[in-house]
């Protein structure tokens, strides 16, 4: 005898499914990393399938508030692992397939790479309220009923995450087509081991993070800062990688809504390659490299 379908049961699988790629962008930018957000999203499932929809008068408020509050309390094990992890720790990134069309993860509003390991330098009360409201355009008094805070206790953490994040990484944006091009110029000089064209290219206080999380080689065990160093680093993979490290294949992927490069070997991801601009565009300021393979699982060479 089949078993009779549950209404409430399946209005709030509905509702869930309706808003998830909204959950999954608020919680993918407050903890940066695609595992952790589908686990507060399962957390976040379980949390609403036991309410259910009857009495919410307002259910995408009301799974926005359940997944924040799961993804704070995530925070503290996630900080937790980031303590024995080897090496700098870089956000998963998000890559688009090579035809351009997007995972479902990606058509939510995504921040760039760049401004998320700047906003992993705000407290989570703090990075929580900067995405609502930056990123996702909250106004201070619905972040305050979802963080059970005063709308005035809302304002002055906006206004504290915001100066800090805006100190850190003035808001601009390069064009495409600069991005495009400072991409695949880097990646010529870079591959082919040009200093000349490196000291170009890289601006004189250049960071370069190398995330492996142990299990690359080579990768640097902390940030590379300045021209100089970060040149002497990019020269030393290029004549050590042809070598260990045969039948690297290119290609240039939109990752976190940026042009990028993404490494391949055989079929699998190898590195994803991302850098942040001056805001004139031409020349790289931070370069951001995610050899860590358990970050590139997502990640095809072809559309599946």
């Amino acid at each position: 005898m089949s078993e009779i379908p549950d209404p409430d049961a399946e209005a709030a699988t509905g509702v869930f499914v309706e808003h998830r790629e909204l959950l999954f962008g608020v919680v993918y930018n407050m903890l940066g990393s695609v595992a952790d957000t589908e686990d507060v999203l399962q957390d976040t499932w379980l949390s609403w399938s036991r309410r259910g929809v009857d009495g919410v008068d307002n259910p995408r408020a009301y799974l926005v508030r359940i997944a924040v509050n799961h993804t704070l309390q995530r925070r503290a094990v996630v900080s937790r692992r980031r303590e024995t992890y080897v090496g700098p720790w870089l956000p998963e990134p998000l890559v688009a397939d090579e035809d351009g069309a997007d995972d479902p993860a990606l058509r939510t509003e995504s921040v760039s790479l760049a401004l998320l390991v700047v906003l992993e330098s705000l407290s989570p009360l703090e990075r929580a309220v900067f995405v609502l409201h930056e990123v996702f355009g909250y106004a201070h008094t619905e972040i305050a009923e979802i963080l059970d805070r005063t709308p005035a206790a809302v304002r002055q953490v906006a206004h504290r995450a915001r100066a800090h994040v805006h100190a850190r990484r003035p808001l601009y944006e390069a064009h495409p087509r600069v991005r495009r091009e400072a991409t695949e110029r880097f990646v010529r000089a870079a591959v082919g081991g040009d200093i000349a064209e490196l000291m170009e290219i890289l601006a004189p206080d250049v960071t370069v993070w190398t995330d492996g999380g142990g299990k690359r080689r080579p990768t640097a065990l902390r940030p590379v800062h300045g021209r100089d160093k970060a040149v002497r680093l990019l020269a030393g993979y290029a004549k050590r990688g042809g070598a260990r490290t045969p039948g690297l294949e290119l290609r240039y992927r939109r990752v976190n809504g940026d042009d990028a490069a993404v490494l391949f070997q055989g079929d699998a991801p190898y590195a994803v390659i991302v850098m942040d601009l001056t805001p004139e565009g031409d020349r790289v300021r931070g370069l951001f490299v995610v050899s860590n393979p358990d970050k590139l699982t997502h990640v095809q060479k072809e559309e599946a």
